[in-house]
Order: structure tokens, then sequence, then C-alpha cells
């Protein structure tokens, strides 16, 4: 048993080694096929790779070929395009050389026509200074000659014709100036005259002239010892409540009041008339009436003031200025009512207004109140105009309606249309005739400048102011002063009594040239 054991193993061991060899062979064998295999494979990869890259630069190198011949005619075609263009620029640089060497050739031959031309010229200046000098002498010797035979010397014949130019000037321009005058008139004359007259026509008004004292007429003069009262204690506590001068003198049944307000005027006067016939006249019952006068007055002024706007068709005025309108009643200027006049002033406003296609509404109300300014206290210092402007602005009136305030006397610049119709209503209302009233001092004075300013023009003989002063007729010597220049006399003296006289209205003149020959038969 040992023994076939010991022969098995053997056996065993051999088997195994044998297999184990012959699996080592099998599978050697096996590899390398597969190593044969993957190398081939290899190799005809590579192959098939080189093939593939040799195709891919021969068709690289037929695109860089087939480029670089684009590019090669493209720059064969820019080259010649810039060859041809250069040869175009050289054929015009030599057409050009080729003008400029004519224009040389022409300029060098008209350099030498100027030469000539140049000497030439030369030639005669010398000729011409010398027939110059020839032509001196021959003037001088014939004005020698001329002075000889006029017995007039050079500058004096000059200052003659100098004379007689300025003369026939003048005589051209007066002319020509009064036709330009007359051309303007015909245009402007008309619808000026028209607006004025209609406005004048539509709106004329009655004034109550007032003036510094009040008549009292009382029923007999035994009422004026009483109204003296016991060593004048009464006329004094008047004179005092009421702050006008009672004047009783020997003017049978009639005392006066004097007073330049006409308020203070007005209170005295309807409280004499109550005193009087009451009967009761003492200082304590003089305050008492003078006092209750007062009041009413106060209130009649704001009644007046509210049916003045009533009649101007106006409305929304502060109550103030309401109470300032009521007060125009009892003002004057130059004798003309205050309120009159305003209210004159705003129906001319707006009149003028509608026809100049204005607000008519805002021109009445600037015309009815441009002389507000009048009514302020008197202790107020300043031009009415700018008074009555800063009191309409106060009360927040319309800056159209404050500038035509301000301005109707020129004393702030015109802004607005109405501002210019406002200054010329009121000029229309205070010029016409018997509107307003001057002193007879004062008249005789205005006439007497009016005639001396006119007499100071040359040529002028004599002078007269006629119609009250609205008119100056000047009469000229016929010899000094020719029929074209007396229309020039005439806008010269109304331009120099525009610029030193003040007057209402309007001064006509009228220059007057006549001729007169006299002879006697004996």
């Amino acid at each position: 048993m040992l023994q076939e054991i010991y022969v098995l193993v053997p056996l065993i061991v051999i088997l195994c080694a044998g297999t184990f060899y012959l699996g080592w062979f099998m599978q050697n064998k096996v590899t390398k096929g597969k190593i044969n295999s993957a190398e081939e494979q290899a190799k005809r990869i590579i192959a098939d790779g080189e093939k593939a890259a040799l195709n891919i630069k021969k068709e690289k190198l037929l695109e860089v070929r087939d480029e670089w011949y684009k590019k090669k005619q493209e720059f064969d075609a820019d080259y010649q395009a810039k060859k041809n263009k250069q040869k175009s620029y050289e054929k015009q640089l030599q057409d050009k050389e080729e003008v400029l060497s004519k224009r040389m050739d022409e300029y060098a031959k008209k350099e030498k026509s100027i030469n000539k031309l140049e000497n030439d010229f030369n030639s005669k200046i010398a000729t011409v200074s010398e027939k110059e000098t020839k032509l001196d002498s021959l003037i001088l010797e014939q004005n020698n000659k001329l002075e000889n035979i006029s017995g007039l010397t050079s500058e004096e014949a000059k200052n003659i014709l100098l004379n007689n130019l300025i003369e026939e000037t003048k005589m051209q321009a007066a002319t020509r100036l009064k036709e330009i005058r007359d051309e303007m008139k015909l245009e402007a004359k008309k619808l000026a005259r028209n607006l004025i007259v209609q406005a004048i026509q539509r709106s004329a008004a009655d004034h109550s002239v007032e003036t510094t004292v009040s008549v009292l007429n009382i029923q007999s003069d035994e009422l004026k010892g009483r109204i003296i009262g016991k060593e004048g204690r009464n006329v004094r506590a008047f004179e005092a409540a009421t702050g006008v001068d009672v004047i009783v003198d020997d003017t049978p049944e009639a005392i006066t009041i004097s007073g330049f307000d006409p308020f203070r005027r007005e209170v005295a006067k309807i409280a004499m008339e109550r005193l009087i016939s009451d009967g009761r006249i003492h200082p304590t019952r003089i305050e008492e009436v003078v006092d209750k006068v007062r009041k009413e007055l106060e209130e009649e002024i704001i009644r007046i003031g509210e049916n003045s706007i009533i009649e101007c068709g106006l409305h929304g005025l502060h109550p103030e200025m309401i109470r300032y309108v009521g007060r125009m009643k009892y003002r004057t200027s130059y004798g003309q009512n205050l309120l009159q006049h305003s209210i004159e002033v705003a129906h001319l406003c707006g009149i003028m207004a509608v026809e100049l296609g204005l607000d008519p509404v805002m021109a009445k109300r600037a015309g009815l109140l441009h002389d507000i300014g009048k009514v302020i206290d008197r202790e107020v210092e300043g031009p009415h105009a700018i008074l009555g402007y800063e009191l309409a602005k106060k009360y927040k009136e319309h800056p159209v309606v404050c500038n035509a305030i301000g301005a109707h006397h020129e004393d702030m610049e015109m802004e607005t249309p109405i501002a210019v119709i406002v200054q010329a209503c009121d000029a229309i209302s205070g010029a016409r005739p018997g509107a307003r009233r001057e002193s007879v001092e004062g008249y005789v004075k205005r006439l007497q400048k009016l005639e001396e300013v006119a007499k100071s023009f040359e040529g002028v003989g004599r002078t007269y102011a006629i119609q009250a002063g609205r008119e100056v007729r000047v009469i000229v010597e016929h010899d000094k002063v020719s029929d074209a220049l007396a229309d020039q006399l005439s806008v010269d003296i109304a331009t120099r009594i525009q610029d030193e006289m003040e007057y209402p209205g309007q001064i006509k003149v009228t220059v007057i040239r006549e001729r007169r020959s006299v002879a006697y038969a004996k």
C-alpha cells in the first residue's frame, strides 16, 4: 500500500507538472498570438494615420496655395490700380507744369507791359505836375484879376457863396420838412381828432367851480351878534372846532366862511346853518353840532364814493378806496372839482379804450383813480401821482391801474397803453375851456411870457397872445423871413414854448408874413 502511494505520488506530481507545462505553453502561445495581432493592428492604425495625415497635409497645402494665389491676385490688382493712379497724377502734374509754364510766360509778358505802362505813367505824372503848376499860376493870376475886378478878396467871396448856399439849403430843408409834416398830419390828425372829439362830446360833464370861501345867508343882521358871542367866544369856539375862518363884516344878511379845505368849509357851513336854525349858540353846543355834522359828512362821503363807482360801471374797490373817491368831491384842482374831473376822465378813458381795442373797464378804473393821491393828508410829502400809486398798490389794485396812476404826470415810466390814455384824457379834461381857473396875476404873467418867447426869435417883428393864451400870433419881417422859413419858425417857437412854459391844453402858434407897399399921391 505504501509502495503504491510512493508510486502514485510521483505520478501525480509528474502529471501536475505536465499539466502546468502544457497550460503554460498554451497560454504563452495564445499571448504571443494576441501580441502579434495587436502589433499588426497598431501597424495598420499607424499606416492609416500616416495616410490621413498625408491627405490632410495635401489638402492644407492646396488651401494655402489657393489663399496665396488669391492674395497675389488682390495685390496685383491693387498694385495695378495704384500704378494707374500714379500715372494719372503724373499726367495731371505734367499738365499743370505745362499750364504753369504758359502762365509764367504770360506773367513775363505782362511784367514787361507793366514796366512799360509804369514808365508811361511816370512820364505822364511829370507832365501833369508841370501842367498843374502852370494851372495853379493861372488860377492865382485869374483870382487876382477877379479880386481886382470885383473888389472882393477870395475869403469874402467864399463867405458870400457859403452864406448863399446855407440860405438855399435852409429853404430846401424847410420846404421838405413842411411836406413831411403835412403828410404826417394827414395820416395822424384824422384818427386823433375823431377819437378826442368823440370822447369829449360823449362825456362832457358839468363842473362846479369851487373857491376858498362860502357865503352863508342869514335872516337878519341881529344874528351876527349871537354868532360872535360875548367877547367873541362863540366865533372863536366855532373856528377852533371847524378849522376855518368866520368873517362877520358889514355885508348885509350874510357871513363868510373861509378855508382852503373844502371838506372843513362844508362842515362849517352846515354846522352854522343848524346852529342858526336851532338858536342855541354857545361853545358846548357848537362842538356837539360840529362833531355830528362831521360824522354825517363822513357817511355821505362813502355814499358819494359808491354812487361814483356805480356811475362809472365799476366794482370790487376796497372800502377805503371808495371813501377816498367820495372825499374827492370836497377837493378842487385849479378851481375844477376833483370828483367831477375824475369821473369825466374815467368816461373819456373808457371811450378811447374801446376805440383802440383795449380793456374799457381797466381804463375807466385807472381814469377814476388817477388823482386819488390829492385827497391824502396834506402832511404827507411827495407828488400826488406817486402818493396815489402807493395808495392803490397798498389796497391791491391791478398793476396796470397802479402804473397809470403813477405815470400820468411822467413821475414814473409808462408800462401800458392805458397809462398813455389816462395821461391824454387828464389833459383833455383839464384843458377844456372853462374847466379850470387861474389867478389874474398868473394869467397875465403867462401871456407876457408867451409873447416874450415868441419875440426872442430873429426876424420876428410883433407878437400877440390871444384866445386867452391859447394862441399866439407872430408877425415876421418879410425881408428877413421867407415863406418856407416861416413854417419852420412856427415849429421852433412851439418847441421852445413846450420846453420853457407850463400851461393847460395846447397853444396854437400862427406866423404871419406879409409885404405892404405904400405910396402917397400928392
